[in-house]
């Protein structure tokens, strides 16, 4: 792979940001669970290596266990394994990631706003943006694991 530039390097008011939008979900209305779950779930559909291996160690310190990490690609068919709630993000997290294909659904909508408010939607949807945001910068400058973004 060929080696790329440092965005902290070539682009730091980018950089800053994207972690302006990190400070912002660090206050969200929403759970540090839900928080992971969406970005390893995110990364797993843009396959970047560097996002999930960062996230499952953060879920993994906040608590998450391994078999929820092991079964998430696999959420829908895991029964009784992750909570309503978390279905419908991760419902969320799929639709906007992959938002070329029918992005955000009415169905998906309808079934997140009986567990969470408008507020907390907004929250999660932007969780899902930033880490969609980060996993395209890793995989366009071909960061690997164990170099730093920040």
């Amino acid at each position: 792979m060929q080696k790329r530039f440092n965005i902290k390097e070539v682009a730091p008011s980018a950089l800053k940001a994207m972690v302006g939008l990190e400070i912002y979900l660090a206050k969200a209305s929403i759970s540090n669970t839900i928080k992971e779950l969406i970005k390893i779930r995110a990364s797993q559909l843009n396959g970047c290596a560097y996002c999930i291996n960062i996230h499952t160690q953060d879920a993994i310190k906040n608590g998450e266990t391994n078999q929820r990490i092991f079964l998430l690609s696999a959420w829908r068919e895991a029964e009784n394994i992750f909570t309503e709630e978390e279905k419908a993000v991760l419902a969320i997290t799929e639709e906007i990631t992959l938002i070329h294909q029918n992005g955000l659904s009415d169905k998906t909508y309808s079934k997140a706003i009986q567990f969470f408010s408008e507020s907390q939607i907004a929250d999660i949807i932007t969780a899902v943006i930033t880490i969609n945001l980060w996993n395209r910068v890793v995989l366009s400058t071909h960061l690997q694991i164990g170099q730093s973004l920040v």
